[in-house]
């Protein structure tokens, strides 16, 4: 079986069926936890399960696998008040869940763009240029984000065909600086610090990243490559929280 394969079976039975004996089947004795959410290991993997309460569910959004990593992006419903949408990773090791990271932030209903915080293509395609697409999004990530050169953004991002999810922010080039405008006016200046991780397949590219909003904020942003330029943006901006239930950070 196959990574992607795995993980989808994996978190379906955990999370889907609720089943607790599905940490036995596919859960590492040294699951290493990053998610504000659960503590470390299976055991506090199994007591979260078991706690899941009526009416939970997930709705799976995209998949995405690179090597030992898989990506999974969708919405929660049931963890709270409201539905969640979320970025999960997880590394698999030996045919087991070895590790797992994760972000989430409110559903909201009334986007600028009106397009959903997930809706969009959902399966990779473009699979011979993931390596093309990984290095383009990797120097944009880089050069734009971490170093704040905004005078390259046509280097990378097709201004005539962006398409926007985050819920703040409208199409194209020109809506996402109406939207940097208007966060900076409230205090929240984009700031990338460190970029972590960056999760390829096709022309699905995921960059993990860690910098501030304001405050301290991990950045999940989730990149649709064609022909060169991207094209499509979906993200999920979590605050860094000062407490966890481990001790391994959030990244």
């Amino acid at each position: 079986m196959n990574t992607k394969d795995l993980v989808v079976r994996a978190t379906g039975e955990l999370f889907g069926a609720k089943d607790t004996a599905a940490v036995d089947r596919w859960v590492a004795a040294g699951y290493r936890q990053h998610s504000s959410l659960a503590a470390d290991g299976p055991e506090a993997l199994r007591e979260l399960v078991a706690t899941l309460p009526e009416g939970f569910r997930y709705e799976p959004a995209r998949v995405i696998a690179d090597g030992d990593l898989v990506a999974l992006h969708g919405t929660y419903h049931g963890f709270g008040p409201q539905p969640l949408v979320a970025f999960d990773l997880f590394r698999v090791e030996d045919g087991r869940l070895t590790e797992h990271w994760d972000a989430l932030t409110p559903v909201v209903a009334d986007t600028v763009s009106g397009r959903s915080q997930t809706d969009g293509p959902t399966t990779p395609g473009d699979l011979h240029n993931t390596e093309a697409n990984r290095k383009l999004v990797t120097e944009f990530a880089q050069k734009v984000l971490k170093d704040a050169d905004y005078s390259a953004l046509t280097d990378y991002i097709s201004a005539e065909t962006y398409r926007q999810h985050n819920p703040e922010a409208a199409d194209g080039l020109d809506g996402f600086g109406a939207a940097a405008a208007a966060w900076a006016e409230q205090g929240k200046n984009l700031v990338y610090r460190t970029i972590h991780r960056v999760v390829a397949e096709g022309e699905f590219v995921l960059v993990q990243s860690e910098g501030e909003f304001g405050v301290p904020v991990a950045y999940w942003d989730l990149f649709r490559v064609a022909d060169g330029k991207i094209v499509e943006h979906w993200d999920v901006i979590a605050p860094v929280l000062a407490e966890l239930p481990h001790g391994n950070g959030l990244f």
